[in-house]
Parts: C-alpha cells; structure tokens; sequence
C-alpha cells in the first residue's frame, strides 16, 4: 500500500526530548494515525525515530527534512521505513532511491514535478504547500499531470485539511498540530491521542 493511502494525515513531528517519542508515537496510533514523520530538525531526531521503530512497531516512522545522502543514511540507519525531503536535487534523488525505502520528494512548482514525473516518480511532497498556491495551485495542476499524487505539507490547519482531502490529486496532508509542544511538554498524550481520532475521521 502506498504511503499516502494509510492515513488521511500524515504528523509531521518536531521531538526535542526524544523520552516523549514512544508515547507520543502510541497515542497517535491509538488515534487512528499510524504513519509519523519526525523531522531531522532537532537535536534528538534520530534518537527518536531509534525508540520508535524499537518500541511501537505498530507505526510507520519515517524522518523528514532529509537534504543530503547523509541524512538518507543516519534515519535508515536509525530505522525510518519512509523519507521526506523539503525539496530535491538528482543525488538526492538518487541516494533516497538507492536507500531502498519509500521516499516523498519535495516540490513546489510544475517544472519540479515534471522533473521528478520524468523519474516514474508519481508521489510527491507538495511543500510549503500554503506559501506555494495551496488548493488552488494543486487544483491547477490536477489537469495536466493527473497521475501524480501528492501529500501537501506547510501551513495546513485542521480546517483547511478536509478541503485538501477532497482534491483527486491529494492522497493525504501532512500536519503539524497534532502534537502541540506544550502537550509534548506536559506529557498530555490523551490531547494528541484526541487530535489524531479528529484527523483520522477526515477520511
């Protein structure tokens, strides 16, 4: 099954304490939201994906915000089963393709699409989606490249989220207020655990 046909919204995790990752990956589970991308924006990032592919295998965990061959390595290593990029360059490309896991290239304009369309690549990170044109540039897009699909990450709320959802072109968004930091913090994971059961509806 294709990553962007698990669930209809995909956290995009920032973990600065990687102690809260195994809760925190289990209450968005129990929430119906399996499928977790921890970004490699923090210090405790790969710890964090480690613990999870440990101890919730349940989750599909995946890292986000990989730029080089380097970070391909260190989240496979730590045991990511999928990689999210920001953007994408050809040795990018090609070292998420020789990683051997499912990979989400980032893209924000047609000729990036058209590029990657030209790798038989059709599942696409659309980022940052809000800044890049949102619904109305994916709906634009829908047209001439109908056989790529995409995830749309970047200033998507949980009202906007459904709107995305409807789009032919869109398999799933990507979300980053599933797991607000002062609930990370305080250890509130019924609150995540709620935010995720919300989201997982809106498919």
């Amino acid at each position: 099954m294709s990553l962007l046909d698990i669930a209809p919204v995909i956290p995009v995790v920032v973990i600065d304490d990687p102690e809260t990752a195994v809760p925190m990956a289990r209450a968005l589970v129990r929430g119906g939201l399996p499928v977790i991308e921890v970004t490699l924006r923090a210090e405790g990032a790969l710890e964090a994906v480690e613990r999870i592919a440990a101890e919730v295998p349940e989750a599909v965990i995946g890292a986000g915000t990989i730029r080089t061959g380097a970070d391909v390595d260190a989240a496979v290593k730590a045991g990511a089963r999928f990689l999210v990029s920001p953007g994408s360059t050809p040795s990018l490309l090609d070292a998420m393709r020789d990683s051997g896991v499912p990979f989400l290239p980032g893209v924000a304009t047609a000729s990036e699409v058209l590029a990657l369309a030209e790798r038989g690549l059709t599942e696409m990170k659309f980022f940052p989606a809000e800044a890049a044109g949102g619904l109305p540039y994916l709906k634009a897009l829908a047209g001439p490249l109908a056989e790529v699909r995409f995830c749309p990450t970047g200033g998507i709320k949980p009202a906007t989220a459904a709107t995305y959802l409807a789009l032919p072109n869109v398999g799933c968004v990507g979300g980053s207020w599933l797991t607000p930091a002062d609930a990370l913090a305080s250890g509130d994971y019924s609150r995540i655990e709620r935010l995720a059961a919300e989201a997982a509806a809106l498919r």
